[in-house]
């Protein structure tokens, strides 16, 4: 079956922003004008998957209403001749098919996966992390994976090599490198000690899951802080069949935490002809 639906858990509180997050999800942090998540529902749109699952908690109102019409603001910018905000606008309320669900108390990845199961139905579904951007490459991640989806018939997650010390922070897989960055897993630890690590190969905010997972899930027991961690769940999906890995290239962005989200705004800023060259005078200034 074609991967026509993709889940975002965008439950968490945020801790690592706050006092910012109090109010706001870190997902509508700003990446210079457009929120973090919005960067990442359009890397679905670009790999054809247009039904988009938030899996919200309390405090998430502003990721609804950003990917909603605003009648008032629709006014005020058309009554302004702001046409192309105006149009801006406008497309962000009808890019994508958007659905929502409640993760009522905040029990990990893997139970806000298990939220979305009767949006998802009985077929296979994309999972991104609304803070996990990816740039600089020449086909969107999603579409990248897709395609190994669609060639072995199996789940596919996105992996990135990180340094050896960093492996703690990360779930960490093992296996065989194909061709072409995939890797055939056949090993998989959640957060593991330097000592157990398989790899330095860490899975990153992108997977293809097949419905069965939902079962999975349900039969993983909660670790030591209560929550249900996804990768458990695939390390026992892994036991009934492969499961394969992306090594993607392009510009990692990890948005979920302050140096991380700081160098993403830098990043996108450079990119702009009307702030590059500004900001860069700037950063010359603070460097001296």
């Amino acid at each position: 079956m074609k991967v026509r639906k993709a889940v975002f858990p965008v439950a968490g509180w945020g801790t690592r922003f706050l006092p910012a997050t109090k109010a706001m999800p870190k997902e509508m942090l700003p990446l210079v004008d457009k929120p973090i998540i919005q960067y990442v529902v359009e890397e679905c749109l670009a790999s054809n998957v247009r039904t988009i699952i938030m899996v919200t908690g309390r405090a998430k109102r502003a990721i609804e209403d950003h990917f909603d019409i605003s009648f008032e603001l629709e006014l005020v910018l058309k009554s302004q001749g702001k046409e192309s905000l105006l149009r801006e606008v406008r497309r962000i309320a009808t890019m994508a098919d958007t659905v929502y669900v409640r993760q009522k108390e905040p029990l990990g990845l893997g139970h806000a996966i298990l939220c979305a199961r009767e949006a998802v139905g009985n077929e296979p579904f994309a999972v991104l992390l609304g803070d996990d951007v990816i740039h600089d490459v020449e086909k969107p991640t999603l579409a990248r994976m897709l395609e190994i989806y669609e060639k072995y018939g199996r789940p596919v997650i996105a992996l990135r090599e990180v340094p050896r010390e960093q492996v703690t922070r990360y779930g960490i897989v093992g296996g065989k490198l194909l061709d072409g960055g995939v890797v055939e897993i056949n090993n998989m630890v959640e957060k593991p000690s330097l000592e157990v690590a398989p790899s330095n190969w860490a899975i990153i905010g992108r997977y293809i899951l097949p419905p069965e997972i939902f079962g999975y899930i349900e039969e993983t027991k909660p670790g030591p802080t209560g929550e249900i961690h996804l990768t458990d769940a695939l390390s026992r999906l892994l036991q009934d069949g492969p499961v394969y890995g992306y090594l993607f290239p392009g510009t990692y962005l990890d948005c979920g935490e302050k140096l991380g989200y700081l160098k993403a705004v830098v990043h996108y800023a450079m990119l702009r002809e009307d702030l590059a060259p500004a900001l860069r005078e700037f950063v010359r200034e603070i460097l001296d």
